[in-house]
C-alpha cells in the first residue's frame, strides 16, 4: 500500500470508492458537490489528514474523515483504513428510501422496464431480503 500525502481531492475521492471513476469525481467537485469547511472544493486541492469532507449526491450526503491518502485505488476492504464515515444513520436510511422510488418509480404508459433498470430492481429486491 502506498501511501502520499500530495494526493489531488478527485483522485482521493476516486481511490477511496467513493465515486466510480475519476471524471465523477472531478465532475462533483467542479459542481460544488464537494466541501470542506462549508467551502466548494476544487479538484486539485491536495488531500489533509483528519479533513472533514461533505459530499452532496442526488441520493443524500456523506461526510467523512480523511484518515490516509493515497494515489492509488484502494480494494473494498481497506476503504476503512483511509476514510471514517460520519454520515448520520438516519441519512442511510433516507438514502435506501430515495433509492426504492427511483428504481421502483416508473412513468404511467412508460412501457416495459428496460435490462438495466431489470437488473437495478433485481439487485435493489435481493439486498432487502437479506
Amino acid at each position: 500500500m502506498e501511501l502520499s500525502t500530495d494526493t489531488r481531492m478527485d483522485k482521493w475521492l476516486w481511490s477511496v470508492r467513493l465515486y466510480k471513476t475519476r471524471k465523477l469525481a472531478l465532475e462533483a467537485c467542479r459542481k460544488g458537490r464537494v466541501k470542506i469547511d462549508e467551502k466548494t472544493v476544487r479538484p486539485s486541492r491536495k488531500v489533509r489528514l483528519n479533513e472533514v469532507i461533505l459530499i452532496k449526491r442526488e441520493n443524500g450526503k456523506r461526510t467523512v474523515r480523511v484518515i490516509a491518502s493515497s494515489n492509488r485505488r484502494i480494494g473494498p476492504k481497506l476503504v476503512s483504513e483511509f476514510y471514517e464515515d460520519l454520515t448520520d444513520p438516519e441519512e442511510f436510511k433516507q438514502d435506501d428510501h430515495t433509492v426504492a422510488q427511483r428504481i421502483l418509480a416508473r412513468e404511467r404508459g412508460s412501457g416495459r422496464p428496460t435490462k438495466k433498470e431489470r437488473r437495478e430492481i433485481g439487485r435493489f429486491l435481493d439486498d432487502i431480503s437479506l
